[in-house]
């Protein structure tokens, strides 16, 4: 039983490592500003067009880097869900065994 504790385990942190080398985008104004992050939530980059960034005020700014950033987070969201789904259903699985189903 420990033993599949322990995969349980490893593969728990494999999937944050494999987390961590998959890239989500989140943008606005048709790409006027774009950021980056991994699917565990850490912001890689952000971008803003520099035609659009000497047009804009401080308030629109604001604004709209707020919204791609909820946007790349729900992206982020999405894609560390249906990992963590998909190994939870290898994981029960693989728990299964321990009693005799």
């Amino acid at each position: 039983m420990f033993d599949k504790l322990m995969a349980a385990q490893q593969k728990a942190d494999e999937i944050k490592k494999r987390l961590d080398t998959v890239s989500v985008f989140g943008e606005v104004e048709g790409g006027a500003i774009r950021i980056t992050a991994t699917a565990n939530k850490a912001i890689t980059a952000v971008e803003i067009d520099e035609e659009f960034y000497k047009q804009a005020d401080k308030e629109e700014l604001e604004e709209l880097l707020l919204t791609a950033i909820n946007k790349v987070l729900s992206q982020a969201d999405i894609v560390s869900a249906t990992e963590m789904q998909a190994a939870t259903k290898d994981m029960l699985g693989g728990l299964g065994g321990m009693f005799g189903q």
